[in-house]
């Protein structure tokens, strides 16, 4: 089931209107139809509006394992696309029911608007393996290059971007799991 598709499933099921969501997230009507349609994929901070609104954390769109067990095969990471495929995230541990949530994300270069400032509850460490990746937490500016590491208090308002030329992969470790 597509990510615009559980959305709607998921609001028609709570008998919610798509004003009412749109009320309750304050995001635009137009906004929420395109993205529960498919036609763009809500950024990070959008889906995380969403969800809070429907009292349902991320996690709830990812795809489900068949099977859980402790090794997550590479094939088998529950993924979030965002936006088209421009940016991708992979549930790296076996579940969100642990004390920490692994996260590999992909962006693709050059995709500067994309991102909002999120906050939430707990702390994040993340490394970056392939490219760069500038993150904004609160008014601080920090660019990461490969092989670079930063630790942020998840409570302050922060975003990832790719400025650079090339997809940049990041590994994240979040306490508690937001997703």
């Amino acid at each position: 089931m597509e990510l615009g598709e559980k959305i709607r499933s998921l609001r028609q099921k709570q008998k919610i209107s798509i004003e009412q969501l749109s009320d309750m997230s304050g995001l635009s009507k137009g906004l929420i139809s395109q993205i529960e349609r498919d036609i763009t994929g809500p950024s990070v901070a959008s889906l995380w509006k969403i969800s809070r609104a429907l009292n349902v954390t991320m996690n709830y769109f990812f795809d489900e394992y068949e099977d859980l067990n402790q090794v997550v095969r590479k094939d088998e990471r529950k993924k979030i696309m965002m936006r088209k495929g421009s940016r991708v995230y992979e549930l790296l541990s076996p579940d969100l029911k642990k004390q920490i949530e692994m996260l590999l994300i992909e962006i693709n270069s050059n995709e500067k608007s994309e991102a909002e400032l999120i906050s939430h509850e707990g702390e994040e460490c993340g490394v970056v393996i392939r490219g760069t990746l500038r993150i904004i937490s609160g008014d601080k500016i920090y660019d990461l290059n490969e092989g670079d590491s930063i630790y942020l208090d998840s409570t302050t308002p922060h975003k990832y971007i790719n400025m650079g030329d090339e997809l940049s992969v990041s590994i994240w470790a979040m306490v508690p799991p937001s997703f």
